[in-house]
């Protein structure tokens, strides 16, 4: 099991570190106090229902529990758990901007009285040692949020570009347009199956429909194009920090030439090796 555990700056960025890890298929858990960390990694552990990958913020908010930190780490490696921890940090200028500008309240506010700049000493302070044991240290003052996300996500993914999930829908647009889809593509421009009794019956996962569908100079014509512009579009999006893309390919009946397009958009992105998944929503109708 990878086990992370997210420790920092209150402002530095450990909510959108979990946000990274959840779309790369972390199971994630915040703000857990310290000495339930040990509880926490025995039920994953002992539990039916397998986590391969688990990730849990501790930081500051648990007040005086927080005292407890560095034991509950003690007591992780006594039981055999192989945890990684990954301390976010930021400048105390940007971490005073973000407050200024989110208008949140630090959670030593009140023991500094109101100062933000004491607030963010005293809190660096008492993280000092859990910095000192940290596998993993980023300081997300210089990034971008897109760039940081990219940053987590490639400290545990091989190829940080995975980190948006494409996912590949094919429809009848008389069924209605799918709500999530971010791009739609309308391949009733092209022959249709349906009106071949001997294939009317089947659909665009049978070889028969694919082969008539992609026989055709249009579809031939159609293919290279698709790609061309989701090979320029899909890196546009991943800078945009989107974790996930809804490619929606319609035809009339969402039986035959959007399930063949959907498929090989599908088949596309996946010797690129990106994350990708397909639904037929109509195929059954």
């Amino acid at each position: 099991m990878d086990f992370i555990i997210i420790t920092g700056m209150s402002g530095a960025g450990k909510s959108r570190a979990v946000d990274a890890l959840e779309d790369i298929g972390f199971f994630c858990v915040d703000n857990i106090p310290p000495k339930l960390i040990r509880t926490f990694a025995q039920l994953i552990l002992q539990s039916q229902e397998k986590r391969d990958k688990v990730a849990v913020v501790t930081d500051i908010r648990a007040g005086n529990f927080f005292d407890d930190f560095l034991e509950s780490l003690d007591e992780l490696k006594a039981m055999g758990c192989d945890y990684k921890l990954l301390f976010i940090e930021a400048s105390n200028e940007i971490i005073r901007r973000r407050y200024k500008e989110t208008r949140r309240k630090h959670p030593l506010s009140d023991k500094a009285k109101g100062s933000i700049d004491d607030a963010i000493n005293a809190e660096r302070a008492i993280l000092a040692p859990a910095r000192q044991r940290a596998d993993y240290i980023v300081d997300s003052s210089q990034y971008t949020t897109t760039q940081f996300r990219e940053r987590i996500a490639g400290m545990f993914l091989e190829d940080s570009a995975r980190i948006m999930q494409i996912h590949c829908v094919s429809f009848g647009f008389k069924y209605g347009i799918p709500n999530e889809s971010d791009l739609v593509f309308d391949v009733r421009c092209l022959p249709n199956p349906f009106y071949v009794d001997e294939l009317k019956g089947h659909t665009g996962l049978e070889a028969p429909v694919r082969d008539f569908v992609m026989k055709w100079p249009q579809a031939q014509g159609l293919v290279p194009k698709l790609m061309s512009l989701v090979d320029y579009l899909v890196p546009l999006y991943r800078n945009e920090g989107k974790s996930q893309l809804v490619i929606a390919v319609g035809c009339t009946g969402g039986r035959h030439r959007s399930v063949v397009f959907a498929e090989l958009l599908s088949e596309h992105f996946a010797q690129q090796g990106l994350r990708v998944s397909i639904q037929h929503r109509d195929i059954k109708k």
